[in-house]
Parts: C-alpha cells; sequence; structure tokens
C-alpha cells in the first residue's frame, strides 16, 4: 500500500476485474459510472486496484494512466482473505480466480481494513468495477 497516498482529497479506490483483452473504452465507460455511481471526481480516486493475473491487461493500465493514478494488484489469496466484506461474493469468480470477487475485494484491500464499499460491483459486458472509501480517523 505504499505506492497509494489517502488523504482527506484522495481517499477512494478503484477496483476493476476484466476478460483478457478487452476494450480500453468499455473499461474505461465502466470507470466514469462506478466514480458517478460513488458520487466523486478523479480528484478523489487515489489509485486503481485488482487480481496480479490482470497485472499487465492494457484496458487496466489505461485507467490507471487516463486517472493519473497508480495501479496496485493482489494475490487471489490476499483477495479471497477480503470475502466477508463483498457485496456480492461470487462462487463462479472463485471457480475461475480462486477468489470470491475481484473489482469489490481489490478496492478493499487497497483502502484497507477501515474501508467500505462506496458502490459494490457493477458490471459491463466484459467487466467489473467497485468502489471503496477509506474511513479516515479525523476526516
Amino acid at each position: 500500500m505504499s505506492d497509494i497516498s489517502f488523504d482527506t482529497a484522495r481517499r477512494h479506490v478503484l477496483g476493476l476485474g476484466c476478460e483478457r483483452g478487452m476494450s480500453p473504452a468499455e473499461m474505461l465507460a465502466l470507470a466514469i459510472e462506478a466514480l458517478d455511481l460513488a458520487d466523486i471526481g478523479a480528484a478523489e480516486l487515489a489509485a486503481i486496484a485488482s487480481i496480479d493475473s490482470r497485472r499487465l491487461e492494457p484496458a487496466i493500465l489505461a485507467i490507471a494512466a487516463h486517472f493519473s493514478v497508480p495501479a496496485v494488484f493482489f494475490d487471489a489469496l490476499r483477495l479471497e482473505a477480503e470475502t466477508p466484506r463483498l457485496a456480492n461474493p461470487s462462487a463462479i469468480v472463485f471457480a475461475r480466480v480462486g477468489c470470491h470477487g475481484v473489482a469489490e475485494a481489490a478496492a478493499l484491500a487497497a483502502a484497507g481494513p477501515d474501508a467500505e464499499l462506496a458502490v459494490a460491483k457493477i458490471k459491463s459486458a466484459h467487466a467489473t468495477a467497485a468502489v471503496a472509501r477509506i474511513l479516515l480517523q479525523n476526516g
């Protein structure tokens, strides 16, 4: 988490999951929809988060570049540890990647133990997105 700077302005993480080779344009539309649902602007975003198997996924890297924030990645075991906090755990996702959710779990993992989902998982044809908000102790 050292790549992420949380403060009163940047206290949200956008979690993303996707099929390999998906369109960056589709991912950007979903990301913007998630931020709109969270009622936050790009300046409030601290990071993009996903599963480590998507570390080189062009669509995810394009979203991090678009918003000028770091992309952080977690292995399936770390994401699985977030299952109790997920709004939409999925046995299908678990069968495919080894954790019960990617977008929600990655957002929560990056935002830390004092975070909550601001936007539960939303979907496009080839991706998922969720937004976690870190709850600051003094702000």
